[in-house]
């Protein structure tokens, strides 16, 4: 969910500070408004956004002194908020790998992962292009993208604006979108080129050609 309006600036806010208080475990209008100082009709207001929002959910009750209390926890849209530490782990074995083996065993390697990926995911002989093309934007979103199908002069790319699901590692390692190009050419069973940006900010394009 980086990129979204859910930053840095967020978890500096009152519900920013609800969704931390959640992950620790404090899931009840009452013990929240005991942490952060607020009212209850305060707390509630911001549970009843971030349940709009995606990021909460009632789960259970907690039995009180009138009247049951309800549990309030975070969902797994939420949990993506927070760093993971696989992002890092996977940064440091690429430069490790990168320091041992060349590039052509490196790019190798990743198709191999990239095989192994979409392993069970691929097409029917007769499935259309579109159809195999859409099959692999949903694939793709399962992994954290946020991919959509463009078409323009007859042709079709498929391409992410925000939310690459390899936004940590791009910048450092171009050569993660060579393995998001091998995963959809093996998902789709055609033949796909990554035109990708690669930067701070990468934006993901990958160019549908024709069939392997």
């Amino acid at each position: 969910m980086k990129g979204t309006k859910f930053g840095q600036n967020f978890f500096e806010s009152s519900r920013g500070q609800v969704v931390g208080l959640l992950r620790r475990g404090i899931g009840t209008v009452e013990e929240l408004s005991v942490e952060l100082g607020l009212t209850d009709n305060a707390v509630r207001s911001h549970l009843a956004t971030l349940e709009r929002d995606g990021l909460v959910e009632r789960r259970g009750t907690q039995r009180g002194l009138r009247k049951p209390h309800f549990n309030y926890v975070l969902t797994h849209e939420a949990e993506q908020l927070f760093p993971k530490a696989y992002s890092t782990l996977f940064n440091q074995l690429l430069t490790t790998l990168k320091s041992r083996i060349g590039k052509e065993e490196l790019e190798s390697i990743l198709k191999e992962v990239a095989r192994s990926l979409s392993a069970g995911n691929t097409p029917e002989k007769a499935e259309t292009t579109e159809s195999r093309v859409k099959r692999a934007i949903s694939t793709f979103e399962s992994m954290g993208g946020s991919p959509a199908l463009k078409k323009q002069d007859g042709k079709m790319s498929i391409s992410c604006v925000t939310s690459c699901p390899f936004d940590t590692s791009v910048s450092k390692h171009p050569e993660v979108c060579r393995l998001a190009e091998s995963f959809l050419s093996e998902v789709t069973g055609l033949e796909i080129k990554e035109h990708c940006e690669k930067g701070e900010r990468p934006k993901c394009c990958f160019e549908v050609l024709e069939n392997t």
